[in-house]
């Protein structure tokens, strides 16, 4: 019996806050925040599952989100970012993958993520079909320092493990002097 083929991916994405009077909800998670700015995009611009999406796509060396969900394209536009996580996963299945793990840590000076935590880690999850068990999410400050501590904006990176059972683990062929 062969090993299962495991991928991992890494994901990082960044926007920037948009002024207050655009009236722009900050979206992050899936989860709309008590916050005066939003952040600048396309979709709804959640960094987090942008972040999220990446990852996944990196595990299976296919492309990026910029590939898959093309900001010139006007059906993405104001798009929901955790429809366009639950395609990404769709994709994953499609490929023979499960997703074993998920996790996350969003850089920003403000708004708190902690009170949100929860709700985030369950919409990921949800988009996702696995359990919430799955998904972790982190935040950090930047200490006053670079755009995020500057208030300019936020980031977030990801890492995901991915799973295809009865892969060949990515092992070389028997006798390879690779």
């Amino acid at each position: 019996m062969s090993a299962p083929l495991l991928r991992i991916g890494l994901g990082y994405d960044v926007h920037a806050f948009a002024e207050p009077q655009a009236a722009r909800p900050l979206v992050l998670g899936g989860v709309v925040l008590p916050f005066a700015r939003g952040l600048l995009g396309h979709s709804d611009a959640d960094v987090l599952v942008h972040a999220v999406a990446d990852a996944l796509l990196g595990a299976l060396r296919d492309g990026d989100i910029g590939t898959h969900f093309p900001d010139t394209d006007p059906a993405y536009a104001g798009m929901d970012s955790l429809v366009m996580l639950e395609r990404v996963g769709a994709m994953v299945r499609a490929q023979g993958f499960s997703v074993l793990d998920i996790d996350t840590v969003v850089v920003a000076q403000a708004p708190k993520v902690a009170p949100y935590r929860d709700e985030m880690r369950a919409n990921l999850a949800r988009a996702l079909a696995v359990g919430v068990e799955r998904v972790g999410i982190k935040a950090t400050t930047t200490e006053q320092l670079g755009f995020e501590g500057r208030g300019e904006g936020m980031a977030a990176s990801a890492v995901a493990l991915l799973e295809r059972p009865g892969g060949d683990g990515g092992r070389p062929p028997e006798g390879c002097a690779c």
